[in-house]
């Protein structure tokens, strides 16, 4: 009897139209193993829908909000249903950016200088710059996937906008140094401590950084494996994804986006659950290792399985 997996993709976040192409892709990977599988446009009563389908695993390929902040996971703990990727704590801890980033600090990993602001507290363009050192900030809200929501203010303008623009999605907003460098994204697989890193991918980007169209855009962002990075970036680069994916307590596969610039590694923040399309970041590190899409998915959803109470 073929294992049963129910599949979880689209929701309700702003990443919903990535959700889609990453669940259809993971289905029918999933299906090309032998699997039986249900897919779900996931929107609410998740309870209805485990009843239903009966899984003996569950599949979450939903991005952002309601699906990669630990909402859904800590549902199917009520369950007792195993699912894919980190805990409800680990996936709650990584979609905050802000608590990533006091997490780096603690585990004594680089992570760009920041500020952080409410509504009705932030300062001024020339106050944030001169204290993080730096005309060029990064203004990020906090709970957002993708890069959306971004803006690289560079004067008091577009750093009024940046935070207005920000705080449409979040009550929370991270202002960060710039940093100007090389963008990689490490991917790891497996549950420690027997855990794989795959091969360091640089991100070059059509635009002034990996933003949403350069992700998913055809032909916006090239992928470089491996990334031309020196012998030293590339062991740092690695040791921070190891010992992140240890002291947050991440499962199955998480990427770690970093900036390499002429001396040293930075860590940005930490992908539960990343794109996976066949020509996502993630596959194409494990292709670069000749593990193919479906044997990707297939190993995923075995190490899940084994959660199984």
């Amino acid at each position: 009897m073929s294992t049963r997996v129910l599949v979880l993709y689209g929701g309700k976040s702003t990443e919903r139209d990535i959700s889609i192409k990453s669940g259809r892709a993971v289905s029918n990977a999933l299906k090309k193993k032998g699997y039986e599988v249900i897919e779900y446009d996931f929107q609410n009563h998740i309870e209805d829908v485990v009843k239903d389908a009966n899984p003996d695993v569950v599949f979450i390929a939903l991005h952002g909000k309601f699906g990669e902040d630990g909402t859904v996971q800590g549902a199917l703990e009520l369950m007792n249903i195993p699912y894919t990727g980190s805990s409800v704590f680990a996936s709650a801890l990584c979609m905050n950016k802000l608590f990533s980033k006091f997490m780096f600090r603690e585990i004594d990993i680089k992570t760009p200088s920041f500020a952080y602001f409410r509504r009705d507290n932030t300062l001024p363009y020339s106050y944030v710059s001169e204290l993080l050192g730096n005309d060029t900030l990064v203004i990020k809200p906090v709970d957002q996937g993708s890069t959306i929501g971004i803006t690289i203010a560079k004067n008091e303008d577009s750093y009024n906008e940046g935070l207005a623009k920000a705080f449409e999605l979040s009550d929370l907003v991270i202002v960060e140094d710039y940093i100007k460098g090389t963008e990689i994204t490490v991917a790891i697989i497996g549950n420690y401590p027997d855990i794989h890193v795959l091969p360091i991918i640089e991100i070059v980007p059509a635009h002034e950084f990996y933003d949403f169209e350069s992700k998913y855009t055809p032909s916006m962002s090239k992928h470089i494996i491996p990334a031309r990075i020196s012998s030293y970036q590339k062991a740092l680069a690695e040791e921070y994804a190891k010992r992140i994916y240890k002291e947050f307590g991440l499962r199955d596969f998480a990427r770690i986006d970093m900036i390499a610039n002429s001396s040293d590694v930075y860590v940005l923040e930490v992908n539960t659950i990343p794109g996976f399309t066949e020509t996502s970041l993630v596959p194409d590190a494990a292709k670069a290792e000749n593990i193919s899409f479906e044997d990707l998915v297939d190993f995923i959803v075995q190490e899940a399985l084994q959660r199984k109470r």
